[in-house]
């Protein structure tokens, strides 16, 4: 695309999760006019979930699907524009950054990168079906709803035994299936897994099939020492073989870490300036709305204070919300009207 049709933009924002939906009110609030590329499925991986209980502010469960959309009309309302498309390339180009998405070419001061992690899974026919009805890739998030029943996790590294271990804490009983005879996993985290009473390991077996229709009810199990089939009747059931952070889209001058990871500092600043970071992308570790959300309120101050310093041509914006704007309208109108005169000639 040539350069002249490319759209200038002061900030960019890649990912509408949490992360980034947060950096958008704080980066328009702060008089920015920012662009959020949501991508096809807006909302990121939180709006899958059924049921969230531990974000501020809700006292009842909220859906994933209804916070994301309440963070979206938030955004909305001071003006954010989103647009439904994924970055597929992006270029440092004279200290700018040029966004290539499937349908359009940007041009932006700066980005934030929130494009999110997704969590790896079996690949197991209806995986996905039972997502949110026994299936689980986050412990914290669900634990609680598997308070004296019957779980099982599977993986051998660390976060597989670091789940075992905080579903131990709700569970009546947690099986950690692996498929290896030994741990991948720390051997502090490992200890730890091995001296909770509630938690059986069972070695050497690959789950190979989902049991239950719309619920699940179990799983069968295969033991590849001697090849034979169980099955094993849980409630839940806990993916834990790694998350895949969204970042093969990203240039090659930025710094990811051995797993692919953004490095970020504590400010969300990347090795690359004008480029910050938010979210599960630069976030191996805890994976939580709530700290997503933080991370892109920081990101969203850097990237202003950035654009206020080095981009020439940028002006702060008045921001006015949609209630604010429509009742300014009103008063306008009320203001204008003609006032109704009489003239009456008495004859």
């Amino acid at each position: 695309m040539a350069d002249q049709n490319r759209k200038h933009e002061n900030l960019i924002i890649v990912g509408g999760g949490p992360g980034g939906l947060s950096a958008s009110i704080y980066a328009a609030r702060n008089g920015v006019n920012p662009l959020v590329l949501n991508g096809p499925e807006p909302g990121g991986q939180i709006s899958t979930t059924s049921e969230l209980e531990n974000y501020p502010g809700f006292p009842e469960p909220i859906g994933g699907f209804e916070l994301t959309q309440k963070m979206t009309q938030q955004a909305e309302n001071f003006g954010v524009r989103l647009e439904y498309e994924s970055a597929e390339k992006i270029a440092i180009v004279d200290n700018k950054f040029i966004v290539k998405t499937e349908i359009n070419e940007y041009e932006a001061e700066t980005l934030i990168i929130a494009s999110g992690a997704e969590p790896k899974t079996l690949g197991l026919p209806r995986e996905d079906h039972l997502r949110g009805n026994g299936v689980s890739y986050c412990a914290t998030c669900d634990a609680a709803f598997f308070k004296n029943k019957k779980v099982a996790v599977v993986g051998g590294g660390d976060t597989a035994l670091w789940e075992a271990t905080f579903l131990a804490k709700f569970a009546a009983q947690v099986y950690i299936i692996h498929r290896r005879g030994k741990f991948r996993g720390a051997k502090i985290l490992s200890d730890r897994v091995k001296a909770k009473e509630n938690i059986e390991i069972i070695w050497d077996t690959e789950v190979k099939e989902l049991m239950g229709e719309d619920k699940l009810s179990g799983l069968k199990i295969f033991n590849n020492k001697n090849n034979t089939v169980s099955k094993l009747a849980v409630d839940g059931f806990f993916v834990a073989i790694g998350h895949q952070p969204r970042t093969s889209f990203l240039p090659a001058e930025i710094e990811l870490d051995s797993y692919g990871y953004l490095v970020a500092d504590k400010h969300q600043h990347t090795n690359i300036p004008g480029i910050f970071a938010a979210g599960d992308v630069q976030d191996p570790d805890y994976r939580q709305v709530v700290i997503a959300a933080g991370s892109g309120a920081k990101a969203a101050i850097e990237a202003s204070e950035y654009l206020e310093k080095n981009s020439p041509t940028f002006a702060a914006q008045t921001v006015i919300n949609k209630a604010e704007a429509a009742q300014q309208t009103e008063n306008f109108s009320t203001e204008q009207e003609p006032a109704l005169s009489f003239n009456l000639k008495l004859d």
